[in-house]
């Protein structure tokens, strides 16, 4: 079995669907496109071409079973249309960091949406009984539905936060700026132990951030801290 194969590069199982991978192609397309890199020294460009090969075969049904027959010896495997564990028997694959990268995102937006309606909530709280009355709907049945929302995404938060800590991913670097940077030096060389690269995006900080750039990189990452503590306090009274 090859041990950087296409779902490794997507980061996604071999049981992903076509949704799954073509999110996935599109999400690392944005971190990994040479454009988006052309100021940092970094040629992302083969990988990129990884990305978009892997893609191209993962996203057509018989390029995928000549694939998977040919890397794993599969005669036939038939493609879930949701993520579940390994069956009974079967061994879970090792993740790639792409796995943990994309669990991150997930995790961000999911924040992000949890935010925006922790926002509505709050400012809804303020208005009048009667506006609600002219929508049809009465205000606790609003706040119901939004706090409801709100826990659902707080329990998804703590299915990709457990992820995370398994993987041995320090909390501080679940944002988006240590993930990516991350994700483009493993992409350069994926044999590379990834826990050892944050301790080298520490370092990146230190000898090439101003000092102002370093305390908007802190203070984003209380913020986030923050935010994700609020969110998952709706998971506590779920």
């Amino acid at each position: 079995m090859k041990s950087h194969t296409y779902y490794d590069i997507l980061g996604v199982s071999r049981d992903a669907t076509l949704d799954e991978i073509t999110a996935a192609k599109n999400a690392l397309a944005k971190v990994y496109h040479p454009d988006a890199n052309i100021h940092k020294d970094i040629d992302t460009t083969a990988f990129m071409q990884e990305i978009l090969e892997a893609y191209r075969v993962l996203s057509n049904p018989d390029k995928r079973r000549e694939y998977n027959r040919e890397t794993f010896g599969e005669t036939e495997r038939v493609f879930r249309t949701f993520k579940v564990g390994p069956e009974d028997g079967e061994k879970e694959e090792p993740a790639s960091f792409v796995t943990y990268w994309n669990t991150a995102s997930q995790l961000n937006d999911i924040l992000k949406k949890s935010l925006r309606l922790m926002e509505r909530e709050s400012q809804k709280k303020s208005l009048p009984q009667r506006i609600f009355k002219k929508i049809g709907k009465s205000k606790k049945q609003e706040e119901t539905f939004r706090t409801q929302e709100i826990a659902r995404l707080s329990m998804q938060a703590v299915q990709y936060i457990t992820v995370l800590k398994m993987a041995g991913i320090p909390m501080e670097y679940w944002t988006p700026d240590a993930m990516n940077w991350v994700l483009v030096r493993w992409g350069q060389k994926p044999t590379a132990d990834y826990r050892i690269l944050f301790s080298h995006y520490d370092t990146y900080i230190e000898e090439t951030k101003s000092g102002t750039e370093k305390m908007r990189l802190k203070n984003q990452n209380r913020r986030f801290h923050h935010n994700l503590k609020k969110l998952l306090s709706y998971a506590l009274e779920a």
